[in-house]
């Protein structure tokens, strides 16, 4: 495969993405009309869908049988039902009014409301896992969930705080993106009964995937286009989230301290748009890139210790995806 082939990707995996589609839909139903119009909402602004390609691609580590397979489609929505939970509690603590250039939950309904739909969103995704006859998927993913939800305390504690460390920063994106993401690879593959070897590979594989995309997430908050991204430049800031680019201009002589001063709640855009502009001036986004591809540099190494080369290749795409992705 070519570093262009992420869509040949997706296509082979397109009729079970559309199974999963089909799963998330019929969970997301309620017979409570708000939750189910939240739900619906946030299924009607679409997504990458990547947790449940990625738990797909490493579910063929080994042959499946069709009740396997069946399972496996499973275990992928309930691993997306459980990133559109995050994505409603992060847009109540973010106060975000856009998501995937469409209003969140919490601007539509309210707070209360977007809180309980995400919290319905996790129920039906534990519900989706009692279905998959498996105690050590339903073990990871639920310590899986434990952390996430301490993620969430974690990135509250430290809005708008200039004194956390690098690696604090690091262990809040490995909570809210990462985590995730190598529990798709590990428990797709683990679904297939691949080896403890391989399961142990994707999982890293899938940790510094993650830890990637988050960071290339991060930087698309200063470089993207609102058009693109679905959210405004420079929202992070505004709600106190201080990622790297900001974390490593603040450190700059001269830019500094402007920075720390322009950041605060009730900011206004003009404050948002210089603080932008300090970070730009910076090598913030340079030390960012070069994280992210580090981390994907270090996914493709430990992928080489996966058995099936077919997994290895499809999965090499999605990294590539995650360099060059533009939203």
């Amino acid at each position: 495969m070519t570093r262009l082939d992420f869509h040949s990707v997706y296509q082979r995996y397109r009729a079970q993405l559309e199974q999963v589609e089909y799963i998330l839909h019929d969970r997301a139903a309620s017979q409570q009309t708000v939750l189910a119009e939240a739900s619906q909402q946030l299924l009607d602004a679409g997504g990458k869908r990547l947790r449940p390609l990625f738990a797909l691609i490493c579910g063929t580590t080994q042959q499946l049988h069709e009740d396997s397979d069946d399972r496996v489609s499973k275990l992928a929505a309930a691993l997306e039902l459980t990133h559109m939970a995050t994505l409603v509690h992060d847009d109540v603590i973010d106060q975000a009014a856009l998501r995937r250039g469409r209003p969140t939950v919490r601007s539509e309904y309210g707070n209360l409301a977007a809180m309980y739909t995400g919290d319905f969103l996790f129920a039906r995704a534990i519900q989706l896992l009692a279905e998959v006859d498996n105690p050590e998927v339903h073990r990871e993913m639920s310590l899986g969930m434990v952390r996430l939800c301490q993620g969430e305390i974690e990135q509250i504690r430290d809005f708008y705080n200039w004194d956390q460390s690098i690696k604090t920063y690091l262990r809040r994106i490995e909570r809210k993106t990462a985590l995730l993401i190598a529990l798709s690879c590990a428990l797709g593959a683990r679904m297939s009964a691949a080896s403890e070897q391989d399961i142990s590979a994707l999982r890293l594989f899938g940790h510094y995937t993650g830890m990637a995309f988050q960071i290339v997430d991060d930087i698309l908050d200063f470089v993207g286009s609102q058009e693109v991204v679905g959210k405004p430049v420079g929202g992070d800031l505004r709600q106190g989230n201080l990622t790297l680019p900001a974390l490593v201009a603040a450190q700059t002589p001269n830019v500094g301290r402007r920075l720390r001063g322009l950041i605060h709640e009730g900011m206004n855009q003009d404050d948002v748009l210089e603080a932008v502009s300090l970070v730009l001036d910076t090598q913030g986004l340079h030390v960012a890139r070069s994280l992210a591809q580090r981390y994907l540099d270090k996914a493709l190494t430990v992928l080489t210790r996966v058995s099936d080369e077919r997994v290895q290749k499809e999965l090499s795409v999605l990294t590539q995806f995650v360099a060059e992705r533009s939203f």
